[in-house]
């Protein structure tokens, strides 16, 4: 069975898109080949700045043959719906065979499609993809209609086995395919042939292109780390800069910069973000006063006097970038030296937060108010938290903050620092946002905390007052990453604190029942990606409401190792029968049993038992449930599992004795009742 090789070599693609393209490119090519019955036993995709390469082994010869069966109109149907069947279909109508259903009989066509060569159908699934790439940006060039994201040159389509390679003939827009490509724009050679992927990667390498995109990235990660750790220093680890460079570049050469001394007085998040942004450079810091002090840049060719040409102008505009960066900061201690905050916290007045909810220093007025009664909640120094959520926004109208967005906050520590705040107050400018992403710290400190969730909650219940909330995948303002920052803080914090009467502190306009219900749908999110059945969470959620999420999690974990157990499991579902058994009962007499059970109408041992059991465990489980000791409660809801199944096996609940069945019934309520103490196992499935 042949071997596929495919690639489509173009101008440069922004590296944003490259990933995304090579993906798609493997999706839409197996996808179509499959659907039209050619198979393959696996794929892999690549991508530089200018190929988009995808290979299959083992590719089908030919597709099999194919009986689609199709049923037609019904045989008393009029004319013009059959002549219409047999027109789609192809066939005549002696070729139909008439089948007896249900509703009549219906005339079936049995419609048979022949093998196609392999080769027939890449062409055509190629061209097809190929016009129809769903790129973000595309683009015209010359008299073509093509539309491609950069101009696109040459396609590679070879099919390729031991006996020898052949080309999968197709033309689009000009451009034939054949078995040619490219090496490195500057240091390759010209075109080249290639007959197999192992061939193709060879000769790429020879021609200074390293083709995985992973493997581009192992050899800037390890040689930046190589190079730092020889001049004593360590890499600032940043992912999202690694990836983008990688786009960057077909042969990765690593090169190492200083900084001017005059820069090294910034802050290093400063020149960090300066040099990330704008010139795409690695930060290394001296590990043992955490300042930046060297960069490292990745090359896209070796040169003859070793990078220092590229190093000497990337070292030139960097200094014009990092002097406007200096410039904005001397200007801004200036300000904070005669002024204080204050200048600053007067123009939040001329920062809108939104059009319909006013501007920032607005908005940092509730969210004083909100600090000092959560503060009061939670254990925290009013006037602290207060002075805190104070200033916690600040820094918006500084220079600094201006040019680089990104820094809020965390500028915004380094500014309350300097005008002569205490540190854990100053800390709260930046720790108030957190956490920014799903694997980010949460605060921790009490003030931060309070502001995080005076600033979270008055987000939340201004857009829902609005009714500007979350759609699909639509989120302008963020708000699903605000509602997981509230459940993190108060769950990593172990806080407890009333979710509805926390929101109630907000905007009076809320729709606070539905935003209640929008903040747990996004804790089930959370917490099922750490394995949690979202049956589990409702079961825990329901019993106060979902008021207490510190408390309902704890049930939760408590809740799944308890069903893992074959006691759990088994005494889920003693109480789901007891439950089933007592409703209908309810239902069928119109009353309630819920007033107790008396031993003294207990007629079998295993009745006796369950009363005795119940005594004894009831007292455990109390006890445990007020000191939080979800473990412990579930393990003595587990010792009810015998009792409970021999009362099942050797009782007959529906007694003749009307007084007996009453008994019977209130024992079940009572078992029903302590359960259902500990979590809302109704809800529990399976």
């Amino acid at each position: 069975m042949p071997n596929l090789l495919i690639e489509l070599f173009s101008e440069e693609i922004p590296a944003r898109m490259q990933r995304k393209a090579s993906s798609d490119l493997e999706q839409l090519l197996t996808e179509g080949i499959s659907d039209l019955g050619l198979t393959y036993e696996s794929s892999a995709n690549f991508s530089t700045p200018r190929r988009l390469t995808l290979v299959l082994e083992n590719v089908s010869s030919k597709s099999l043959s194919r009986v689609e069966e199709k049923r037609g109109p019904r045989k008393d149907a009029p004319e013009k719906a059959i002549q219409g069947f047999l027109k789609n279909t192809g066939l005549e109508l002696s070729q139909l065979e008439v089948r007896q259903e249900k509703k009549g009989e219906f005339y079936f066509a049995s419609i048979r499609t022949e093998g196609r060569k392999a080769a027939d159908i890449i062409s055509a699934v190629l061209e097809k993809t190929i016009r129809n790439f769903p790129w973000r940006k595309s683009m015209r060039w010359g008299e073509s209609s093509l539309k491609w994201v950069r101009p696109l040159h040459s396609i590679i389509c070879i099919l390729y086995n031991e006996d020898g390679s052949k080309v999968v003939d197709m033309d689009i827009e000009g451009i034939s395919s054949g078995d040619k490509t490219f090496g490195h724009r500057f240091m390759g050679n010209g075109g080249f042939s290639v007959n197999s992927f192992e061939d193709y990667t060879s000769k790429l390498k020879k021609e200074f292109v390293i083709l995985d995109p992973s493997e581009r990235a192992e050899i800037i990660l390890q040689e930046i780390e190589n190079q730092a750790f020889a001049q004593g220093l360590e890499l600032i680890n940043d992912p999202s800069l690694l990836n983008e460079v990688v786009g960057l570049i077909e042969w990765p050469v690593v090169l190492m910069g200083k900084l001017e001394d005059q820069f090294l007085s910034l802050p290093p998040e400063v020149l960090q973000t300066s040099m990330r942004e704008h010139q795409k450079f690695f930060s290394l810091i001296n590990p043992k006063n955490k300042k930046v002090v060297q960069f490292a840049t990745v090359a896209n060719r070796e040169t003859s006097d070793n990078g220092s040409t590229i190093l000497a102008g990337n070292q030139k505009v960097l200094s014009a970038r990092l002097a406007d960066a200096k410039f904005f900061w001397d200007n801004d201690l200036r300000i904070i030296n005669t002024s204080g905050l204050d200048l600053w916290l007067e123009k939040l007045k001329q920062v809108t937060f939104h059009n319909k909810l006013g501007n920032q220093f607005e908005r940092v007025e509730r969210i004083v108010n909100l600090s000092a009664t959560i503060a009061k909640i939670i254990g925290c120094d009013p006037n602290l938290a207060k002075s805190a959520a104070s200033i916690s926004k600040s820094d918006l109208s500084s220079e600094m903050v201006y040019e680089f967005p990104e820094l809020q906050g965390v500028i915004g520590t380094y500014y309350a620092s300097e005008a002569g705040f205490e540190k854990n107050i100053a800390n709260a400018c930046k720790e108030h946002y957190a956490p920014l992403g799903p694997s980010d710290e949460v605060p921790n400190s009490p003030i931060s905390i309070v502001v995080a969730l005076a600033d979270k909650i008055d987000t939340l219940t201004s857009f829902w007052s609005i009714n500007e909330k979350p759609t699909g995948s639509k989120d302008p303002f963020a708000l699903r990453r605000s509602a997981l920052g509230l459940i993190r803080i108060i769950i990593e914090n172990d806080i407890r604190i009333s979710l509805s009467d926390m929101l109630a502190l907000g905007n009076r306009g809320a729709d606070l029942k539905d935003l209640k219900y929008f903040i747990h749908q996004r804790m089930k999110v959370f917490l099922r990606d750490q394995s949690l059945r979202h049956d589990l969470i409702d079961a825990c959620l329901s019993l106060d409401k979902g008021d207490d999420l510190a408390l309902s999690v704890k049930k939760s974990f408590a809740l799944m190792d308890f069903i893992k157990t074959s006691d759990g499991l088994n005494l889920i579902q003693g109480f789901k029968r007891a439950n089933n058994i007592l409703l209908q009962a309810e239902q069928k007499d119109g009353v309630e049993y819920s007033y107790g059970a008396d031993l003294k109408y207990a007629e079998e041992d295993a009745e006796s038992n369950l009363f005795y059991a119940l005594d004894n465990e009831e007292v455990k489980i109390r006890s445990a449930l007020e000191k939080e000791d979800f473990v412990d409660a579930m393990n003595s809801m587990a010792n009810l599992r015998t009792p409970i199944d021999s009362f099942f096996e050797t009782v007959q609940i529906n007694s003749d004795i009307d007084v007996i069945r009453r008994n019977r019934l209130n024992l079940l309520s009572r078992i029903c009742k302590l359960c259902l103490s500990v979590a809302d196992l109704t809800k529990v499935e399976g």
